[in-house]
């Protein structure tokens, strides 16, 4: 039996939003936008080694994430690491963003979810959950709010 560490276990998420590249990666990398949609992060700048964490509380579970970004292509691309204090396993994620006329399509691609423990917390469908929620619904909607009024 070999074990898979390749894309295949990865999750995968894609949508186009209403808005230019240049809003969207904002959004990505902007401390303050970033707090309203994705997490209460103390710090965040889109730079290379920068290492940032935040704290999620799920189910009654307390989640320490350790991140460390490990790409920057402006209005293209970030990546950065992905694990938990306390936890073995460590997974990188990735947003791209692709211009499409006056619309952006972001893939977001969290990969090494393998490396996790193997327990119910840790499956595979609760980040496609978290992801979906996270970039199809708080995303969008914060997008859709700070367009209004604007040119």
């Amino acid at each position: 039996m070999t074990t898979k560490t390749n894309l295949s276990d990865a999750v995968v998420i894609e949508r186009t939003f209403n808005a230019p590249v240049t809003r969207v990666w904002k959004t990505l990398t902007d401390l303050e936008d970033m707090r309203r949609w994705y997490f209460d992060l103390k710090e965040f700048r889109p730079e290379l080694g920068f290492e940032f964490e935040f704290v999620v509380e799920h189910e009654g579970m307390t989640y320490h994430h350790l991140c460390q970004i490990t790409e920057v292509v402006p209005e293209k691309k970030i990546a950065y690491t992905w694990r938990y204090k306390g936890h073995e396993g460590n997974s990188l994620v990735t947003f791209e963003l692709f211009a499409d006329g006056d619309k952006t399509r972001l893939k977001l691609t969290h990969e090494g979810l393998e490396t996790f423990p193997k327990t119910p917390a840790f499956a595979r469908k609760n980040f496609e959950a978290g992801w979906t929620a996270i970039i199809g619904s708080e995303l969008k909607q914060f997008l859709h709010e700070n367009q209004k009024g604007k040119s």
